[in-house]
């Protein structure tokens, strides 16, 4: 982030926890789970603005109202060029699915690289909206997860619930 561009902040609360939106002008920097034991502290030099986020809470609510499969938000340009290949992928899972991240890792083109696909997954700066929630254990188990384990089976059993799909919600 370029320390010139002036930063804005903004919280709204979600089925999931309070959420914290950055961003600036150019786009969504960040979504932090504020409902954590470490929650994200915001920056004496942020601006509180509800308005440069109006997209991203309208979707944000649309989504949980089961209205929404896939966000249309701009983000602030962030992440080395292995994890921006993660997460255009994580953008291409299919709304109410998971896949392993050995998969992902091979969707990718790197199918040893399980374990760095997992690094790159948990350092995803748009939770949600970049559905990191997707990736599930090979073994289907649920793992890490920036907003807990109880917030990813949050957002699996809604997505499984609106899309209708009968795909097992992992128990683990």
């Amino acid at each position: 982030m370029n320390a010139t561009v002036r930063m804005s902040y903004h919280e709204i609360d979600s089925p999931v926890g309070s959420l914290l939106l950055v961003g600036d002008a150019t786009g969504l920097a960040g979504i932090h789970f504020q409902s954590t034991p470490r929650p994200t502290r915001v920056d004496p030099g942020w601006q509180r603005s509800a308005q440069p986020f109006r997209s991203v809470v309208r979707q944000l609510e649309e989504y949980f109202a089961g209205k929404r499969r896939v966000f249309e938000i701009e983000f602030v340009p962030t992440g080395t060029p292995f994890q921006r290949a993660v997460w255009r992928q994580l953008q291409a899972i299919p709304f109410g699915t998971s896949i392993s991240y050995g998969e992902l890792a091979r969707r990718i083109g790197k199918p040893t690289a399980f374990r760095a696909v997992g690094a790159a997954n948990g350092a995803n700066p748009w939770p949600i909206v970049v559905p990191c929630h997707r990736v599930i254990g090979s073994d289907h188990s649920l793992t890490g997860f920036g907003g807990g384990l109880s917030a990813k089976r949050t957002l699996l059993c809604h997505e499984a619930e609106v899309s209708g799909e009968q795909w097992l919600v992992p128990t683990r």
